[in-house]
């Protein structure tokens, strides 16, 4: 399809219903505040409150909103549309496993996705389209245009994407010291079994993003490396975790981890954890030893009390997608 043919496709695509995109400024509100009240089609898009660092993307399929954290910090929100019903997003846990501005789908009869992010090979993905205000899509989730231009611009592949069903916004939390070697784990969990697979990402340098994700649900930690799995073990998490929270390993020296929180408050800011949080995780011994190995400033640990596999009652389908 031409150009000129795929830019009226779209338009007629994303200016229907509630689609137009709207960017919303701050105005002195705290962010998640006005996150939270955004309407169909509206964003925020701030990238200056965080200008490098690492970048996560968390979706709320509850509250139908988007959230991208760079360095720890809430940079931009945005509203969404996912699937509906017989349709439902998958959640879990996902890498972004290719890009493409002006892509088509091969399922829907060639209807336009523009600025595609795909998170699994069957089809569900990031893109443009309409947002009536509720979960509308055959899976998929659904942005703003503009909003899509500018996420795509910002992320890459091997990205972590996130996707939860929680209703409430995300909040301050314990810290994911899981390599931590002073943590106290307990017997049956020490000395666990656990899957750890560096080769499988030979082609990846050691700048590659390392990504953990810990479910309390599954009492279970993934271990990618620039979007590959390559470790998984029994974790159980002490205390109450509400929400999907987030943290970025911000240095290591000889007195262990230095982590800052990715502090899901109003203010957005990050603050540095204490040594005595380390002991909020329960992890095989030797996991924490094969962890340290891999981790760099710029890691990113995701804690979620959701489970990581998608599915009814009675179904047991992981949902993890990667790049192999």
């Amino acid at each position: 399809m031409e150009l000129k043919t795929f830019a009226v496709a779209t338009a007629a695509l994303l200016l229907s219903g509630s689609a137009l995109a709207e960017q919303v400024n701050l105005n002195g509100r705290p962010f998640l505040n006005a996150a939270g009240k955004l309407e169909p089609g509206q964003y925020i898009w701030e990238p200056g409150r965080a200008p490098s660092g690492p970048a996560l993307v968390i979706v709320n399929l509850h509250t139908q909103r988007l959230l991208f954290f760079r360095d720890g910090v809430p940079i931009a929100a945005s509203t969404v549309s996912s699937g509906k019903t017989g349709h439902e997003t998958p959640t879990g846990v996902f890498t972004i496993l290719q890009k493409n501005a002006k892509h088509f789908s091969s399922t829907y009869n060639n209807a336009p996705m523009p600025n595609m992010q795909r998170l699994t090979w069957q089809g569900i993905a990031l893109h443009a389209g309409n947002l009536p205000g509720y979960p509308a899509s055959h899976g998929c989730v659904r942005l703003p245009l503009k909003f899509s231009e500018l996420l795509f611009g910002q992320t890459q592949a091997g990205m972590t994407v996130v996707i939860t069903s929680h209703p409430e916004f995300p909040h301050e939390a314990p810290p994911p010291d899981l390599a931590e070697t002073s943590s106290i784990a307990r017997p049956e969990v020490s000395n666990a079994s656990f899957q750890w697979h560096p080769e499988r990402a030979p082609h990846l340098n050691g700048d590659a993003m390392v990504s953990v994700v810990v479910s309390k649900a599954d009492h279970e930690a993934v271990v990618m490396k620039g979007g590959v799995v390559i470790g998984k073990a029994p974790v159980y998490v002490r205390g109450n975790v509400k929400g999907a929270e987030a943290y970025v390993l911000e240095s290591w020296d000889k007195s262990g981890l230095h982590w800052v929180k990715f502090h899901f408050s109003e203010s957005g800011s990050g603050t540095t954890t204490l040594p005595h949080e380390a002991e909020h995780f329960d992890a095989p011994v030797k996991f924490r030893d094969a962890l340290r190995t891999v981790m760099r400033p710029g890691a990113i640990v995701v804690v979620t009390p959701a489970t990581l596999r998608s599915g009814g009652p009675g179904t047991n389908e992981t949902v993890f997608e990667t790049a192999t």
